[in-house]
């Protein structure tokens, strides 16, 4: 099988990094939003990330407009008919991608395999609503794409030995390294991160220190790349609580219970990279600029 198209449904912080990776690896990409500002948002926006890539030299001029040129934006799925694969990078519950599915598999032929990026629903609940379960796949990319080289696969109950090779096919087109898990709420990236970082935001709460100091004890003491609230401002603190509250909802168990601060964050509007202000201060390209004065 040769992978040529690809779908997108959602332009989100993970869609657009998604798209990226996709484009970059040499596919066609065509992705879907509700309205044609975000469409023309989407697309600015991962033109703009490729110019900071061209800053950092990790792109050529000439990279970046071949990557643009297989990137095309629409607001009626439909356009996405020849797609071989579709992935599903949108919020909402459990009841809300039952419906986007059904629709999914209503609309695409039977051939499509339909993938939904989201680490914290079964992916065999989110098929429960389809005609056609067999070919809809769990696989949960690492923010931010380009530079994770790790995709989990999940397997449902129904999912055909097809799907999966379909996705393995992607997988390895965009050259990252394949975790088949079990079915289960969080997978293993989400599961582990989730405590991670929590953690670090009930001792930026409690006093201990502030963001920059968390984030440069673990840096420096563990050799990462980047700190926990670093990430947390990347990944996005809404979607963050959103993951919080549903391995709560499914395991029980404290380590899950989003922090205070967190929902006070979410509630003010402050979500990290995409609002300019998180845990640190961001510039219109998602540069940091500083760190805010705590108000907690």
């Amino acid at each position: 099988m040769r992978l040529k198209t690809i779908g997108v449904v959602g332009a989100g912080t993970a869609g657009k990094s998604i798209i990226r990776s996709l484009a970059g690896s040499g596919m066609d990409v065509v992705f879907c939003e509700i309205d044609e500002q975000k469409v023309e948002d989407a697309l600015r926006e991962i033109s703009e990330s490729l110019d900071q890539e061209i800053a950092r030299w990790g792109v050529t001029a000439n990279e970046k407009r071949l990557i643009l040129s297989r990137v095309k934006g629409t607001t009626d799925m439909r356009d996405m008919a020849g797609a071989q694969v579709v992935i599903e990078v949108t919020p909402g519950d459990i009841e809300e991608k039952q419906l986007l599915f059904e629709s999914m598999d209503n609309l695409f032929p039977p051939d499509t395999v339909l993938v939904s990026n989201s680490a914290t629903l079964c992916i065999s609940d989110v098929a429960k609503r389809a005609a056609h379960p067999d070919r809809i796949v769990g696989m949960h990319f690492c923010l931010p794409v380009p530079r994770r080289p790790i995709v989990e696969i999940v397997q449902g109950q129904d999912t055909s030995e097809r799907s999966m090779e379909t996705v393995r096919l992607l997988a390895k087109i965009l050259k990252k390294t394949v975790l088949e898990v079990f079915e289960m709420p969080g997978l293993v990236t989400t599961r582990i991160m989730i405590p991670y970082i929590n953690e670090a935001i009930h001792i930026v709460m409690e006093g201990l220190a502030d963001p920059e100091q968390v984030d440069e004890a673990i840096r420096l003491g563990f050799s990462l790349p980047i700190g926990p609230l670093a990430m947390a401002d990347q990944i996005g603190l809404d979607i963050l609580l959103e993951d919080m509250g549903r391995l709560y909802k499914a395991f029980g168990t404290l380590k899950y219970h989003p922090c205070p601060l967190l929902w006070r964050m979410v509630r003010e509007g402050h979500l990290g990279v995409k609002t300019r202000r998180g845990f640190f201060l961001y510039d219109e390209n998602g540069n940091r600029t500083g760190c805010p004065s705590p108000t907690f």
